[in-house]
């Protein structure tokens, strides 16, 4: 499906930004709708637009963008924008891309990978085909946080929750979980929480805050619990997860145990 930040009647499939997930999407327009690009003083709304524009950029979402649509595309990829107060604004060509035609001083249609630019406010009908017909081949997307990169916050908390059934059967791990932790739920979702901050945030979560040194502090752990702790994570990111997805879990995990614990209760067991 393409989302779009204005209602476009006459475009397949296409549904208000917000409506799905950016990564989601088949690609993002935004139509010419003479609001304001170089000054967004005062303008929360446009702000988060250019907002979503660059997160999309990030992750490889396809952008169309015409009229004041293409120089918010433009400012999105760090391009200045002229024009007069009041009147159609325009950005200058940005860093990388390639320009197909200009009209006098203005670079009219221009591409940056994904981003499709069509400066003036009537977006001729051979763009949006070859814009269409290109949708297919930019189907792949980068992800937008390391939290995406291993499969967002289902796959995380199947982790957290597998591995905590481990440590509790663990003969090292286990008695102290047993000592110190009562209600288990509770637990599971503190931790969860933690671990969704620590890899980028989680818009309808709310993020973990707190001290990692003073969650710990007073628990007895040493060296050996450490270390048992980093293994059995290790496994039950590699039993559950795709390879780089454990990878990243594993070197997370172990930036953290060398936090709580020095340099030695960081390296692999």
């Amino acid at each position: 499906m393409l989302l779009t930040c204005s209602p476009l009647p006459g475009w397949p499939d296409a549904r208000p930004l917000g409506s799905v997930p950016l990564r989601e999407a088949a690609g993002l327009l935004l139509p010419h709708d003479g609001g304001p690009v170089a000054d967004l003083r005062d303008q929360p709304d446009r702000w988060a637009l250019l907002t979503d524009v660059t997160a999309a950029l990030r992750r490889g979402v396809p952008v169309l963008g015409w009229g004041t649509g293409a120089a918010l595309l433009g400012r999105a990829l760090g391009a200045r924008i002229h024009g007069p107060a009041g009147g159609l604004e325009w950005a200058a060509l940005p860093r990388g891309a390639q320009a197909h035609c200009w009209a006098g001083e203005v670079p009219l249609h221009w591409t940056h990978g994904r981003a499709v630019a069509w400066a003036a406010p009537e977006l001729p009908e051979w763009v949006r085909i070859k814009f269409l017909a290109a949708l297919s081949g930019w189907a792949d997307r980068t992800p937008g946080s390391p939290l995406e990169e291993v499969g967002g916050v289902p796959a995380l908390a199947a982790v957290v929750t597998e591995f905590y059934a481990r440590a509790r059967r663990d003969p090292l791990l286990g008695p102290v979980f047993a000592a110190h932790v009562q209600d288990w739920p509770a637990h599971l979702g503190r931790v969860t929480a933690f671990w969704v901050t620590l890899l980028g945030g989680d818009a309808d979560l709310a993020p973990w805050r707190g001290n990692l040194n003073a969650a710990h502090a007073g628990l007895g752990v040493r060296g050996e619990h450490l270390r048992a702790w980093l293994t059995l994570w290790e496994t039950t990111a590699r039993d559950l997860l795709p390879a780089p997805a454990a990878d990243l879990l594993t070197a997370r995990a172990r930036a953290m145990g060398t936090r709580l614990g020095g340099p030695r209760a960081g390296q692999r067991a």
